[in-house]
Parts: structure tokens; C-alpha cells; sequence
């Protein structure tokens, strides 16, 4: 009886080995042959999209995690994050009654409206965001050209946008570089 179980067990386990060897060559004929479109004229497939998107928010949830909160949110600190999020960051995530640039729309993945997603993210994601950037999506790394406290400011500007208005969101930090274009 142990010898059948014994080769049972073999039997699957090369069973999975075998499925896993034809599904890594699958992956390599997709990489070779250039079959996956790249084009950002196109959306991604629904598994594509929803791979991209859980391995975004685990892997931001998950590095963020050990990034201390520098305390209090000052209006100083907000008025300092809008400046620096209109001029850096509006033509591609939008604002309260302002829309992003033409040209960010044929992004892919498409920038989201902060005014909207800041809600799911903590402040110390949306910082680690900032600071790091996200590859293959257009999100630049600000952390290597900005000090954390710069970072801090962006951030906690971020995270008031879900609750702002289009009157308060335009009192704020200027009109911003490279605001609004349609």
C-alpha cells in the first residue's frame, strides 16, 4: 500500500511539474514573440488589469508599512503639498474641478483621479508612492529630486482631496506648471 501511495505521489507531483514547465514555455513564446499588444491605444486584458492592479496595491500596502507618519498635518504643510502636487502632479491625476492633461488619458495604465482613489490609500502609502514611483505605469520617483518633507506635504495634500472642493482645491498653492490642458 505505501508503494502505491508513494507512487501516487510521484505521479502528481510530475504532474505539476509537467504543467508548470508547459505553462512557462507558454510565457516565454508570449515574451518572444511579442504576441501580448503593448500599445496604450489598447486597455489591458481583464487579467491583466486585475494582476497589475492586486500586485500594485500588495506590494505598496506591504512596503509602506514600515514608513513612519512625521505627525501632525499642518495648513502650512497642505498649502506647500497643493503647490507642488499642481505643478507636478495635476496634468496626469486631475483635481477638484480641474481635469488632467489631453495627453494623460492615453496612458495605460490610466493615471487615476486622486480626488476619488486618495480615499483607499493611507498617508504613509501615498508618501511611499510619491517617494518611489511605480514602474511600467508612468509614475515618476520623485524621492530621488524631493526631500521627505516635500514628500510629506504632497502627500498630506493628497489625502484632503477626497473631501475638498473645486473652490478650496483652486485657493490652494497657486494655479500650478503645467495644470489643466484639454
Amino acid at each position: 500500500m505505501d508503494e502505491r501511495k508513494r507512487a501516487a505521489g510521484m505521479g502528481v507531483a510530475a504532474g505539476a511539474i509537467g504543467t508548470l514547465l508547459v505553462i512557462g514555455i507558454a510565457g516565454l513564446a508570449v515574451v518572444y514573440t511579442g504576441a501580448y499588444n503593448v500599445a496604450a491605444t489598447e486597455e489591458h486584458a481583464a487579467f491583466t488589469r486585475w494582476a497589475f492592479d492586486t500586485t500594485f496595491h500588495n506590494s505598496v500596502e506591504r512596503r509602506a508599512a514600515d514608513v513612519a507618519d512625521p505627525g501632525g498635518v499642518t495648513p502650512e504643510m497642505i498649502a506647500a503639498g497643493a503647490q507642488a502636487y499642481k505643478a507636478m502632479c495635476q496634468h496626469c491625476h486631475a483635481g477638484p474641478g480641474v481635469e488632467r492633461a489631453a495627453w494623460a488619458s492615453g496612458m495605460r495604465p490610466r493615471p487615476p483621479h486622486l480626488a476619488e482613489a486618495a480615499a483607499t490609500w493611507e498617508p504613509r502609502e501615498v508618501f511611499w508612492l510619491v517617494r518611489h514611483g511605480v514602474k511600467m505605469s508612468g509614475m515618476p520617483a520623485f524621492g530621488p529630486s524631493h526631500d521627505d518633507r516635500t514628500i510629506w506635504s504632497i502627500a498630506a495634500f493628497v489625502k484632503e482631496l477626497p473631501a475638498m472642493t473645486p473652490d478650496r482645491y483652486a485657493s490652494l498653492g497657486g494655479d500650478g506648471a503645467g495644470g489643466q490642458a484639454n
